[in-house]
């Protein structure tokens, strides 16, 4: 059982953590329809999502292999050559800051409060109808290449990112929405939403691991990494058949999927009926700490 639970939460990560639909809000319905909850169950679902991200950094190799400044790091004759060295790190770090403070400021409570069937679902309907808005007021595209990105779009598409700490909101949506708000196609607001995935991620689990470490036995390493392996994999060929979706679709099969989905979480999992409930009162009984 242990095997077959990693193997299905490995193809659920591979799958969804590049589209527009959630990963972790996938991972939290998997988890309960698996009955595998808990504190390493959450840990779980955050540190396998590196098995995707690992993905994206070999497929896009020599994007990263590009970000390497010629001449050492300190050579700032790169500055504005596009998505290349100094200029490259500086956007992926203004995407990445705001994320990591809030999520150092709330991470107790995002923990605490937002990982449940309720949290999701309502997520799920508000990013759903958060694509729709943006896909029928879209403008035309004015950046169509990852090497036009400036500054203000990096921080903008960062500060949208934020939004995906909510699990239900979604990562890739979040950040592939501020793309498109800002003025990048879709194919490469996809293509910067999977870069900008890297350090993100690669901080949330690393801090997340950390935290919880001392949680882990032998054997839930050896589970944790069959997770990891099958995540990779999925994802390794799900990023490609996303990119040639977002040539010939909208993102608005993505919103009515999500949707859809959002009464059947609160339909048919049990655990949602009584969350509401009982986050407000473990808000009112410590106070929200």
């Amino acid at each position: 059982m242990d095997i077959l639970t990693a193997i299905i939460l490995g193809i659920v990560e591979g799958i969804t953590e590049f589209l527009p639909i959630s990963s972790t809000g996938h991972l939290i319905l998997a988890g309960h329809l698996l009955n595998f909850k808990g504190r390493l169950a959450e840990t779980f679902d955050i540190v396998i999502q590196l098995g995707a991200i690992l993905a994206v950094v070999i497929l896009y190799r020599r994007r990263f292999i590009g970000l390497l400044p010629k001449g050492g790091w300190m050579n700032w004759s790169d500055r504005g050559a596009g998505f290349v060295g100094f200029q490259g790190c500086l956007l992926l770090g203004l995407t990445t800051l705001p994320a990591l403070i809030i999520g150092k400021l709330a991470y107790k409570s995002i923990k605490g409060y937002l990982f449940n069937p309720t949290s999701v679902a309502v997520a799920m309907a508000v990013g759903g109808i958060g694509i729709l808005l943006v896909e029928l007021r879209r403008k035309r595209a004015r950046i169509t290449s990852l090497d036009w990105i400036g500054w203000p779009e990096a921080l903008a598409i960062g500060l949208f990112q934020c939004l995906s700490m909510w699990p239900g909101i979604s990562r890739a949506g979040a950040t592939i929405i501020g793309g498109l708000l800002n003025g990048l196609d879709r194919k490469t607001a996809a293509e910067y939403s999977f870069l900008a995935a890297v350090p993100v991620m690669v901080a949330a689990t690393g801090y997340d691991f950390y935290k919880n470490y001392s949680q882990f036995q032998r054997d839930d390493l050896l589970f944790l990494g069959l997770g990891f392996v099958v995540a990779f994999i999925v994802a390794y060929f799900s990023v490609g058949v996303f990119i040639r979706l977002l040539q010939r679709w909208t993102l608005k099969p993505f919103a009515w999927y999500r949707l859809a989905l959002a009464p059947i979480i609160l339909l048919f999992w049990p655990e949602a009926e009584g969350a509401t409930s009982n986050i407000i009162l473990d808000i009112q009984e410590h106070g929200g700490k």
